[in-house]
């Protein structure tokens, strides 16, 4: 006689549990390698659960992980018709007593040819 065990799920199990993630699958999301969601997880630079030894990642994580990581334009859009003003980099101040500059010579090997030193005994 077979027997099946019925799931028991509390009523809104879908909102109180979330799905947690595979490294792999939040490397694949972001195009980028397992190793570096790994890593940045070890080293406490975005977030994670652990669950064991293993870091599982939620909707939440992930989405937080994107924030994180996202660039925003460092100026306002200027209005169309307007150019934007250009800027010239700045040139780097050189140092007003310049070290003169020492040729370095390359030192002869350790090991030398064998005529050198003759036939080993």
């Amino acid at each position: 006689m077979a027997t099946t065990r019925a799931r028991i799920q509390p009523p809104h199990a879908d909102t109180l549990l979330s799905r947690l993630y595979l490294p792999e699958d939040i490397a694949a999301v972001l195009g980028c390698s397992t190793w570096w969601v790994k890593d940045r997880a070890r080293r406490r630079l975005i977030p994670f659960t652990r669950v064991g030894r293993a870091y599982r990642f939620s909707d939440e994580h992930l989405a937080e992980i994107i924030r994180m990581h996202e660039e925003r334009p460092a100026q306002a859009p200027q209005r169309p018709g307007i150019p934007a003003p250009t800027r010239k980099p700045r040139a780097r101040p050189q140092p007003e007593t310049a070290a003169p500059t020492v040729r370095l010579k390359a030192r002869p090997p350790r090991r030398t040819t064998k005529s050198q030193y003759g036939t080993a005994a």
